[in-house]
C-alpha cells in the first residue's frame, strides 16, 4: 500500500507540467489518456482501411472519390434511427455495461468486415458509412464517460491532459496503419478497441474504490433528439457543431481543389498527379497533427486556466475569420494550406477540449443521450450541408475558391452569435449546478 501511494504521488507530479493535476487524480487521468490514445489510433487505422476499400473499388458506377461526396447524406439518415436505438440501450444498462456492449458490437463488426473482405464481398461503401457513424459514437461515448466521472472543476483541469492521448493517437495511427495491408488493419483495430474497453473498466474499478464513489443506475430518461429539442443550451451546442462542420468541410473542398489544380499544373499524367496529391496530403496531415499535439499538450490547459471556457469559445471563429479572409484575398495553395493548418490544428486541440467541457454542467442523461445525438447526427448534418453548398456552388452558381471562402466568412457572424448565447447559458448552468461565477 505504501509503494502504491508513492507511485500515485509520483504519477500525479509527472502530469503536472500538462495541467494542475491534484493528489489522487493521476492514475485515472493516465488511464483515460491511454484509452483515448488507443481509440484515436484505432480510428486512424480503420480510416486507412476505409480509404483503401472505397477508393479502389467504388460502387454504383461511381468512382471512389466521387462516391465519398454522397455518403454523408446516408449517414445523417441512418443516424435518425440509430440515435433512438442507442438511447434505448442507455435506458437498460449502467454506464460501464453500455460501454462494454458498444465496444463488443463494434469489434465484432470489424471482424465480420474482415471476413467478408477476405471472401471478396464488396463492402467498401457499407464500411465507409458504418465507420463514419461508429467513429463519432465511440469518441462521443468516451467523452460522455469522462464528463460523468469528473466534476466541472475537475474537467476543466483534466480534460486538456486526457485529450493529449487523442492528439498523440492521431499522429501514431497513420504510421501503425502503414505497417500492414488493408485486410489486416481491421482485426488490428478491433484489438485496440478491446484495449480501450480494458482501460475503461480499469478506470471504473479505480473510481469504485474511491470514498465518494456511488453506484450509477442505468441512464434512463428522454431520448437524445428530445433532449436537444427541449433545451436551448443543447440546441446551441448542436448549432455550433453544425456551423463548425459546415465551415470545415467547405474548407476541405477549397484545399482539395487547390491541391488538384496544383498537381495538374505540374504534370498531365494522372498517376503522377495522384502521387503529388498523396504526398501533399501526407505532409499536410502530419503537420496538422503535430501542431495539434503541441497546442494540446502545452497550451490548452494554460489558456483554460487563464481565460476560462466561455471567453475561449470565440477563439475558433476568430481563427476561421482570419484564415478565410486570407484565402479570399490571396487564394494561393500556400496560403490555403497555412489557413487550413491553423484552422484544423485549433479545431483538433483547443476547440475539441472546449466542446467537451460544455457538457460538464449537464445531467447524466444529457451527457450520454443528448451528446450522442449532437456529436453524431448534427456533425454529419453539417457535412451534408457542406456537400449541398459545394454542389450548388459548382454546378449552379459557378463559384470559385474565393467565393466559397467568403461564404465561410459570412458564417462566422452566425457562429459568434451562437457563442454569445452559449456563454450566457453556460454561465447560468454552472452557477445553478455549482455556484460558479
Amino acid at each position: 500500500m505504501l509503494s502504491q501511494g508513492i507511485a500515485s504521488r509520483v504519477l500525479d507530479r509527472s502530469l503536472r507540467p500538462l495541467s494542475k493535476v491534484r493528489a489522487g487524480e493521476g492514475v485515472s487521468s493516465l488511464l483515460m489518456l491511454a484509452c483515448v490514445f488507443l481509440l484515436l489510433t484505432s480510428y486512424y487505422v480503420m480510416k486507412t482501411a476505409r480509404e483503401g476499400m472505397i477508393l479502389a473499388g467504388g460502387a454504383f458506377g461511381l468512382h471512389g472519390d466521387e462516391l465519398k461526396a454522397y455518403t454523408n447524406g446516408a449517414m445523417a439518415v441512418l443516424l435518425i434511427a440509430f440515435v433512438p436505438l442507442y438511447g434505448r440501450l442507455a435506458n437498460r444498462f449502467r454506464r460501464i455495461a453500455l460501454i462494454n456492449i458498444t465496444y463488443a458490437i463494434v469489434a465484432s463488426c470489424l471482424l465480420v468486415f474482415y471476413v467478408l473482405n477476405r471472401l471478396g464481398v464488396p463492402v467498401g461503401i457499407v464500411f465507409y458509412v458504418w465507420l463514419g457513424i461508429v467513429s463519432l459514437l465511440l469518441i462521443a461515448q468516451f467523452w460522455s464517460y469522462a464528463n460523468d466521472i469528473h466534476t466541472e472543476e475537475q474537467g476543466k483541469r483534466l480534460f486538456p491532459v486526457i485529450a493529449v492521448g487523442g492528439s498523440l493517437g492521431a499522429i501514431i495511427g497513420p504510421r501503425v496503419a502503414g505497417l500492414a495491408d488493408t485486410f489486416t488493419l481491421l482485426p488490428l483495430a478491433a484489438t485496440m478497441l478491446v484495449g480501450c474497453v480494458a482501460l475503461l473498466n480499469a478506470v471504473e474499478s479505480h473510481n469504485g474504490r474511491q470514498p465518494q464513489h456511488v453506484i450509477e443506475a442505468p441512464i434512463a430518461g428522454p431520448g437524445g433528439f428530445t433532449l436537444v429539442r427541449r433545451d436551448p443550451y443543447l440546441l446551441l451546442i448542436a448549432s455550433m457543431l453544425v456551423v463548425l462542420s459546415l465551415v470545415n468541410t467547405t474548407g476541405e473542398y477549397i484545399l482539395s481543389n487547390a491541391a488538384r489544380e496544383h498537381a495538374m499544373a505540374i504534370t498531365p499524367v494522372i498517376a503522377d498527379q495522384r502521387e503529388i496529391i498523396k504526398s501533399f496530403y501526407g505532409n499536410f496531415y502530419s503537420t496538422v497533427n503535430a501542431l495539434a499535439f503541441v497546442v494540446q499538450a502545452f497550451v490548452v490547459s494554460r489558456l483554460i486556466d487563464r481565460f476560462g471556457v466561455r471567453r475561449l469559445l470565440y477563439v475558433m471563429p476568430f481563427v476561421v475569420l482570419t484564415a478565410y479572409s486570407a484565402i479570399a484575398v490571396v487564394g494561393s495553395l500556400a496560403v490555403i494550406r497555412a489557413a487550413k493548418l491553423a484552422e484544423n490544428s485549433t479545431d483538433y486541440s483547443l476547440q475539441n477540449t472546449l466542446r467537451q467541457t460544455l457538457y460538464l454542467p449537464l445531467s447524466r442523461v444529457a451527457k450520454y443521450k443528448a451528446k450522442a445525438a449532437i456529436e453524431t447526427f448534427f456533425v454529419r448534418m453539417g457535412d451534408l450541408l457542406a456537400a449541398f453548398l459545394v454542389f450548388v456552388g459548382i454546378h449552379q452558381l459557378s463559384l470559385g475558391r474565393g467565393s466559397f471562402a467568403v461564404v465561410n466568412i459570412s458564417l462566422v457572424a452566425v457562429w459568434i452569435a451562437i457563442c454569445v448565447g452559449l456563454a450566457s447559458h453556460h454561465r447560468r448552468r454552472s452557477h445553478e449546478r455549482h455556484g460558479d461565477p
